[in-house]
């Protein structure tokens, strides 16, 4: 959460320079790794102590293999990379639902 809202900062501080320029421009924000769902969850409940439930289903028809972002325009344009591992990541969007709910 805390790299997603510098980004957006980035992105705004990069339109206030740039009026003459389109105002739609599309940058993928990441790490530019790949990590799987499970990995996510598992990652998350090592962080957080947390136990998520969940079950596996079948693949659908469509479901994309691998996908993964290409940060080189960001990095580029915004000048912006995550600073933060994906295990701080979602300690921090943890933390921040934890706030919202009074927890």
């Amino acid at each position: 959460m805390v790299d997603l809202s510098k980004a957006h900062v980035r992105a705004l501080e990069y339109l206030s320079l740039k009026p003459e320029e389109s105002i739609l421009k599309i940058f993928n924000l990441g790490t530019g790794k790949g990590v799987s769902v499970l990995d996510i969850i598992k990652r998350f409940e090592q962080a957080t102590g947390q136990n998520l439930a969940y079950d596996f289903g079948p693949r659908r028809k469509g479901d994309v293999e691998k996908i993964y972002a290409n940060t080189d325009l960001s990095y580029r344009e915004l000048k912006w990379k995550t600073e933060y591992s994906i295990d701080e990541a979602l300690l921090h969007a943890w933390n921040w639902e934890k706030k919202l709910r009074g927890l």
